[in-house]
């Protein structure tokens, strides 16, 4: 099994992206998570998940080893595959993934394209106990990050910018450098919009 690929991002779109290495060109399925931590850079490192059918030999990419187990936890769960694992991770941050399983917010999961509440509701007993084993919680509920992502995500919002429309660029740039004081954020976040 490989675990990652590191090269030249030859592609990159909302939903692949397509890594030189060696001369070859590897495409991989991504998130838009991964997408935007992705965006604007020329080498990567991305953690490669395989999944082998009878027709069709696939890759699966994530920016961090916590969206991979995020993602292969996911996947575990019965009625869900690789493509709608992709899709929640699409449409909701691993974070906030991570905390809509261990608090059981249904509403959260189902919020995401081809999740019913049948399906939500597996996913949250499938893996309430096994997010807690897997992903390390200090990592992904870091205090003192939360408390700049809220601080910030409150001033731009004060600024009049929508929550859905800046959180995944507030936690991009969080992820990139966790010890950011607010106003760097800030200033970083007005940047980029």
């Amino acid at each position: 099994m490989f675990d990652y690929i590191k090269g030249e991002i030859d592609q990159l779109t909302p939903t692949n992206v397509i890594i030189e290495s060696g001369g070859i060109g590897y495409l991989m399925h991504i998130s838009l998570n991964s997408y935007a931590q992705l965006n604007e850079k020329t080498n990567a490192k991305v953690f490669i998940h395989q999944v082998i059918r009878e027709d069709a030999h696939l890759l699966y990419g994530f920016f961090s080893k916590e969206e991979r187990e995020i993602f292969r936890l996911l996947i575990s769960v019965s009625g869900i595959g690789p493509n709608t694992a992709r899709m929640i991770l699409s449409a909701l941050s691993p974070m906030e993934t991570i905390e809509a399983i261990t608090t059981g917010n249904v509403m959260v999961l189902k919020s995401v394209k081809g999740i019913g509440a049948k399906t939500a509701q597996r996913v949250i007993v499938d893996l309430r106990d096994k997010v807690g084993k897997t992903v390390e919680k200090d990592e992904i509920f870091d205090v003192s990050s939360n408390r700049i992502k809220e601080e910030s995500l409150s001033a731009l919002a004060t600024l009049g910018f929508s929550k859905s429309s800046v959180i995944k660029i507030v936690e991009s740039i969080i992820s990139k450098n966790p010890e950011i004081s607010v106003e760097q954020l800030l200033r970083e976040a007005l940047g980029k919009l």
